[in-house]
This record gives structure tokens, C-alpha cells and sequence, in this order.
């Protein structure tokens, strides 16, 4: 690291020793991605960290101890002080800041960086992260491809069901009810996470008593995160998906960890351990139960709410023994599909707000991808999440995100133990490099699959 000057808005700098337009290719729609996996191995420790594949040598000690800020004390926090970090209270004199999204819209705009300095947002961030926005960067690269490469091709991109935002877009959507009446709708405010505010509607007067609920009003739903407003709250109505793979007869979603080092050119890494996230109730689409969350939500904020929850076993399934599953019911082919087709997904969701997110070399971002399966083994994508939970319900959950965090933290390599080897590190721990401005073949090409929710190697 640099000991050059911290961020600053004027003002010298003192340690803290107290304490401790390259854009990518369209053609590249059909993303490929990563290859094919070894064997998915047993389901035994969820350790990412590991191997670097297309990496000979052993990282370097560490320049210098890295100075980090962060409000949070969860895995992140130990994490960081495991790798012999240090913390301090500074405003600005830190060599990276696990910031909030609240002081990236309210704060990074007014402070000036230093070239060794690295903070895990980017910018506009929303872009991707709110649903409303996520669905008009889509709508539009939907039809991008179209006029340029087709119709079939800008089919692959469907994947987020019919949305309309609202209030906006309210006679659009009662159109689309009227054509296709008898069907259920999700209700979801754009900038909210964990469940808050969502319900079903299977009425149109269910949204008309919506928009005039004086609890929802407020923030119409601007780019930066919401301004007071005279309507009602901006949501997103979606098209609800009826038919979910159901294990156990219970609705279930995916959590996948994403890590976006640039978006030009645009380098994107996929982690192999993510975790599915059950209801604690049978699932059913009569119309009396479509106000039970605890049949439709996944969200863990929910669930464990629930009479039946267990706070033992938490309602977490590791990604690899879900693949494991599906491959006895489906066979390896038809999962193999199915886990090239999320990767796809990510990807190409990604490239969807490429030519709207501000890059900077200062930034990088973990995001949790929220994607649901249908029950034709379809990928749906439900949301992206800026700053997905990490903090541990039980001992599973805490090393799951422990280990992804410390191979997010090797990717980025802060220490810079990586700076002299230019080789390009295609396999950190548990994350795979699948999209570096085109997509990246690894070693096993002849028999391509994605290595999502495969075994990760160990040290």
C-alpha cells in the first residue's frame, strides 16, 4: 500500500497506530462462461479458500498493514481483523472502507481518493440494485439485441418476469391484467429489501386500495434512492412465477455472491458456494393463501418469524447439495444446463447496465444475486442485491460467508501479494473468473459447464 495521503477534504494525514470506452461485446450474449467441474465431491467443509487456478506461484507477504473502516460487526469485521488488518475511526485516512450505500449516495461524491484506497461500492450502484431501475437497463438492452442481432438472441435475455413499475406505468400493467385476468401479481417497493412492503394481488382493486394507503406514501423512486413525494411509494409489480421447483413441496430461491472488479472493461467473478434459502410452509397458490409470506417469501428476515421456524437448523440448503439433488431427479446434463443458464443470467445482467454504471478503479462490489428455478428447470432473476446479509444465523451460514468474504478479499488483493505476477488469475479460492471484457475459458473446454456450486479446492 501507498503511505501517501488518506482521503481527503483538506487536512494532513497521521496513522492510526492505536487501532488496530471499452464496452464488452454484443455478440457475446450468449455468454459461454466458465468450464466444466470435477467431480461436485463430498459436502463437506465450505472453505473457498484455495488453489489459484492459472496462478504458479505463491502470493507475497502483504506491502504493509491495511487500515480499514467499516460500521459494520458481523463475518466482514472478522474477517478483516483475521487478515491482521487494522481498524480505525478515521473519517478519511483508510486504506479501504466497507462503506454503506446510505454514505456511497450521501458522501463519496464530496471526498477525494487516493490511488492505494478501495471502497465496495460503486457509485451508482442502483443501476443494478434497484428493481425498478434493474428492469428498465434490461427492457432496454432486450431491445438493443433485438435490432442488432434478432429476435432469438434478445430471447436470452428474458429472464425477469413482466414488470411494470408503478405508479408510473399503472395503466400498462392494468392493460396486461385485463388481457391475462385470472393470474397472481408480486407487489415489491423498488428500493427496499428482506421482504419489507412486498404482497400478492390476484385484483385489480387490490391496487387501487394500495394507492391509497397513507402508509405507502413518500419516495416515488429516484435513481439515488428515493425523494418525499405526494403518491404512493414507487413499486414494482411482477408477474408472479405459479410453478416453482418445489423440494419437499416448499418454495425455494438461490442466493449466488457476485464480484464485479470492473465494469470497463467489465471482469466479473462467480463464487462457487452460495446457499438456497427455503419457505417454512408447503407451498400453494390458492387464493386464500396468497397473503401467507411465510408460503411465498423466501427472505430469511421472514421466515424466521415463523411459528415453525427452527433457529438450530435455519432454513438454508448449501448450493452444491441442491445441484446434487437435482442431477438424482434430472440428471447431470439437464443441471448442468440449468447452473450455465444462472451463470448466463448474471452475466448478462451485468452487461445490461454496463454502458450506464460509473466505473472507477477505486471501487469493486459484492453483490447477492437472488435467482428462482421453475419447475421446467428455467432461471428466473428476482433481484440483485447491494449489500447482501452477512451476518450468521447459525455456525453453517457463518463460515459459508466467512470464507467467500476472505476470497473476495484475495480477488481484490489489497495487500497487492499479486501485483508482480500479471498472469491472469482465473480461479481465486472458491471464485471463478467467467467474464473478462468476453468470456473466459478455463481449462476443461471440451466439455463445458459451469463450475457454480461445484467443490471448492482447499490450501
Amino acid at each position: 500500500m501507498s503511505t501517501g495521503a488518506g482521503a481527503t477534504q483538506g487536512g494532513s494525514r497521521e496513522r492510526d497506530k492505536d487501532k488496530t470506452d471499452s464496452s464488452t461485446s454484443l455478440p457475446a450474449a450468449g455468454v459461454s462462461g466458465a468450464a466444466a467441474s470435477g467431480s461436485l465431491g463430498s459436502t463437506g467443509s465450505l472453505g473457498g479458500s484455495g488453489g489459484l487456478g492459472g496462478v504458479g506461484s505463491q502470493p507475497a507477504a502483504p506491502a504493509q498493514i491495511i487500515r480499514f473502516k467499516t460500521g459494520l460487526r458481523n463475518t466482514v469485521w472478522d474477517c478483516m481483523r483475521d487478515r491482521g488488518w487494522k481498524e480505525t475511526d478515521s473519517e478519511l485516512d483508510w486504506d479501504f472502507f466497507w462503506a454503506d450505500v446510505h454514505w456511497v449516495h450521501e458522501t463519496f461524491d464530496h471526498v477525494y481518493l487516493h490511488e492505494h484506497q478501495r471502497i465496495n461500492h460503486f457509485r451508482n450502484h442502483y443501476e443494478l440494485t434497484r428493481k425498478d431501475l434493474l428492469v428498465k437497463n434490461v427492457k432496454r438492452m432486450i431491445k438493443t439485441i433485438e435490432k442488432e442481432y434478432g429476435k432469438q438472441e434478445s430471447l436470452k435475455f428474458e429472464f425477469i418476469s413482466t414488470s411494470y413499475v408503478l405508479p408510473q406505468e399503472h395503466a400498462l400493467f392494468q392493460e396486461e391484467f385485463k388481457r391475462n385476468s385470472g393470474g397472481v401479481w408480486i407487489m415489491k417497493p423498488v428500493g427496499k429489501a428482506q421482504g419489507k412492503g412486498i404482497f400478492l394481488i390476484n385484483k385489480m382493486s387490490q391496487i387501487a386500495n394500495w394507492k391509497k394507503d397513507p402508509r405507502l406514501k413518500g419516495a416515488r423512486g429516484t435513481a439515488g434512492g428515493g425523494e418525499d413525494g405526494d403518491g404512493p411509494e414507487a413499486y414494482i409489480v411482477q408477474r408472479y412465477i405459479e410453478n416453482p421447483y418445489l423440494i419437499g413441496g416448499k418454495k425455494f430461491d438461490i442466493r449466488a455472491y457476485v464480484l464485479v472488479t470492473s465494469y470497463y472493461p467489465l471482469v466479473v467473478y462467480i463464487h462457487r458456494n452460495g446457499f438456497c434459502r427455503f419457505s417454512n410452509s408447503q407451498f400453494s397458490m390458492q387464493a386464500k393463501d396468497i397473503s401467507n409470506l411465510y408460503i411465498h417469501a423466501t427472505n430469511v428476515a421472514i421466515q424466521k418469524t415463523s411459528p415453525n421456524y427452527d433457529g438450530d437448523k435455519g432454513c438454508k440448503w448449501l448450493l452444491r447439495n441442491l445441484k446434487m439433488f437435482l442431477i438424482s431427479k434430472h440428471g447431470a446434463a439437464a443441471v448442468d444446463e440449468l447452473f450455465t443458464e444462472m451463470e448466463a443470467l448474471v452475466v448478462r445482467s451485468l452487461m445490461s447496465v454496463q454502458k450506464v454504471m460509473i466505473n472507477d478503479k477505486h471501487c469493486f462490489e459484492l453483490y447477492g444475486y437472488d435467482i428462482l428455478i421453475d419447475s421446467n428447470l428455467k432461471p428466473w432473476l428476482l433481484e440483485v442485491n447491494a449489500s447482501p446479509s452477512l451476518t450468521a444465523e447459525t455456525q453453517f451460514d457463518y463460515d459459508l460467508k466467512y470464507a467467500m468474504l476472505n476470497d473476495c478479499f484475495d480477488v481484490v488483493d489489497l495487500e497487492r501479494r499479486y501485483e508482480k505476477d500479471k498472469r491472469l488469475r482465473t480461479r481465486v479460492g472458491g471464485f471463478d473468473l467467467v467474464y473478462n471484457d468476453g468470456p473466459v475459458k478455463h481449462e476443461r473446454t471440451s466439455n463445458y459447464s459451469s463450475y457454480l456450486a461445484s467443490q471448492s479446492m482447499q490450501k
